[in-house]
């Protein structure tokens, strides 16, 4: 069993830069394959993320917080701003063990850098 976690975006090849700046994120499949583009996968890692194409309110609270495990989360984090995103503060090391950062792609969805200490 596998989860895909999908976001929907006015704006899909800006979300698209911002995981792929950000995270690395690389196009393994869309639809249609020619024309304007509806839905992308990402791979990330392990992992893949779907983009929807489809006018949404991003200004709506968001119901769902994505986190992505990566190696170095002081790294990362300058990345953010350039590729749209923002950044909510510093990282922190969590009592659990966990080095965790903050932030938002640039539709406003939180994502959190983790990294384990």
């Amino acid at each position: 069993m596998a989860v895909q976690p999908i976001i929907v975006t006015p704006d899909l090849d800006r979300v698209q830069e911002f995981y792929a700046q950000v995270f690395g994120a690389a196009e393994v499949f869309r639809q249609p394959a020619e024309g304007p583009v509806f839905y992308k996968t990402l791979r990330v890692g392990d992992a893949e993320l779907g983009l929807v194409a489809e006018e949404v309110d991003v200004s709506a609270p968001p119901r769902i917080t994505l986190s992505f495990y990566v190696e170095d989360v002081d790294a990362l984090l300058p990345l953010v701003e350039p590729a749209g995103g923002t950044v909510r503060g510093p990282a922190n090391d969590m009592p659990w063990g966990h080095r965790v950062a903050h932030v938002f792609d640039p539709d406003g969805n939180p994502v959190n850098l983790t990294q384990q200490l």
